[in-house]
């Protein structure tokens, strides 16, 4: 999962967790670390972006299995996590980085509606 996908139910009003299970029935959700740091930050801030960060921090830390990496960015840490640990879908709705995780061969799954998440394949 990245960062924005964990804020998506703030942002977006998205039940993002349970839209996951309905599309693929995912029981173990990865995050890398540099997402967390991310959110982290974002939530030191002010307002409805600091607030969606603070939101998602909490849904990663009680949710998610936080995974060490080399990358220091955010999305090449998600890349990588993705193509190293072989998992079966990546969430995000981050035009470029969706675009990478496809041609790394990883489904996607990001945001299709006003809060339904579809799955898009490589």
């Amino acid at each position: 999962m990245d960062t924005n996908a964990l804020m998506m139910p703030v942002e977006c009003d998205v039940r993002v967790f349970e839209e996951i299970e309905r599309l693929v029935s995912a029981t173990d959700l990865l995050v890398p670390e540099a997402v967390l740091d991310e959110l982290a930050k974002l939530a030191d801030g002010r307002g409805k972006e600091a607030t969606a960060a603070s939101v998602g921090l909490d849904l990663a830390r009680d949710r998610c299995e936080s995974v060490a990496h080399d990358e220091d960015y955010a999305d090449d840490a998600l890349v990588e996590v993705a193509e190293r640990e072989d998992v079966t879908h990546a969430v995000t709705n981050d035009g470029p980085l969706k675009r990478r995780l496809l041609d790394a061969g990883v489904p996607v799954l990001s945001l299709r509606a006003e809060n339904k998440l579809t799955v898009t394949q490589p």
